[in-house]
């Protein structure tokens, strides 16, 4: 395992600055779980972009020096790129299984009855059982080997986009609704919880937000990490539900909901008061498994980097997409942008 250090003053600075200003100041204007209509549920994806972003962005200052200036050099396109599996969920009818898990499909104790290795679960519920309700363990292990072999091959371009991809997978597998069939409260009468847990909470109190990730640390046991990561985020998924149910109980509709201008049009939010209730009530869940993903974020892209062999990433030139990758997110920008109709899985 590679030693090194940061100088804290300067860890800590640079973290707090990146996390106060940009994480939670640039809003980009998302809020999930709108209603642009009465009656009308607009809902984002995992974290929503600006969290899957400032997540892989945060990430970036856990890394040691010998990593630490090639990623602050290209911490744009690690920041930009975050959103492009989100984006490929339009594109690519294979992708939406990658970003959650239906745990409580298998049954009342899901870690006992689950084998953890691809191969056993495959042979115990067959593969199309297994992708039908999602696979997020497995493929973050899968991006984690290509990431490794990029960093093995000294292809910057892998790099950087593997690594961006990773980075989304991680923050997915660590939002507590990610991990249950009732992943936006569809099944209990809270349509639209998803969004107002990772995104109009931190947008109201992220400001709030001061806790430091620490640095990234090697993981012996990858599988066992992002296991862990899915057990603690099942674990609060119960939470997340009931304890919105009961809170709603307390609060009349014209309590509850609220209008905001944005972008133009009258929209429909959880109120300020409603939103302050739960965000006590959950007593810093949201802010804990966000900083929870950023760590684990780093620890997994300097993994591959020592698995690899630390291999130096000192490149020289100017960084440019090669023609096929720009054709292919070119593309997925276009097929996100015309995005119309559902998409498989969690429509979070």
């Amino acid at each position: 395992m590679v030693r090194w250090s940061i100088l804290a003053s300067d860890f800590y600075s640079g973290v707090r600055y990146f996390i106060s200003t940009t994480m939670y100041k640039k809003r980009l204007g998302i809020l999930l779980s709108l209603f642009i209509t009465p009656g009308v549920v607009i809902t984002l994806l995992a974290w929503g972009f600006w969290g899957h972003q400032q997540i892989n962005r945060a990430a970036v200052f856990t890394l040691p020096p010998e990593m630490f200036g090639f990623y602050k050099e290209h911490i744009q396109f690690v920041t930009e790129h975050a959103v492009d599996p989100d984006k490929r969920r339009y594109a690519d009818p294979e992708e939406a299984a990658r970003h959650f898990i239906d745990l409580d499909r298998y049954g009342d104790h899901p870690f006992d009855s689950l084998p953890l290795r691809w191969n056993d679960a495959v042979k115990k519920y067959g593969e199309d059982s297994l992708k039908a309700h999602g696979i997020v363990p497995w493929h973050v292990l899968v991006m984690l080997n290509r990431l490794t072999r990029a960093f093995k091959e000294h292809d910057r371009e892998r790099i950087l986009r593997y690594s961006a991809d990773l980075g989304h997978y991680i923050g997915d597998a660590h939002v507590p609704l990610h991990c249950t069939r009732n992943y936006n409260g569809q099944l209990s009468g809270q349509h639209g919880i998803h969004g107002f847990w990772e995104s109009r909470l931190p947008e109201l109190y992220g400001d709030a937000y001061e806790k430091i990730t620490g640095r990234a640390e090697y993981i012996e046991n990858p599988s066992e990490v992002i296991w862990n990561v899915l057990r603690q985020s099942y674990a609060a998924h119960d939470s997340v539900l009931k304890i919105e149910k009961a809170l709603s109980q307390q609060f009349p509709p014209d309590k509850k909901y609220s209008y905001e201008e944005r972008g133009g049009q009258l929209v429909k939010v959880f109120s300020a008061g409603y939103s302050e209730a739960y965000h006590k009530a959950l007593n810093g869940m949201v802010e804990r498994r966000l900083y929870a993903a950023i760590h684990t974020v780093g620890s997994f892209w300097y993994t591959a980097w020592v698995n690899a062999g630390m291999p130096s990433i000192d490149y020289q030139g100017e960084f440019i997409l090669s023609t096929t990758a720009k054709a292919e997110l070119d593309s997925l920008n276009l097929r996100y942008n015309n995005r119309s109709g559902d998409i498989q899985g969690h429509q979070d």
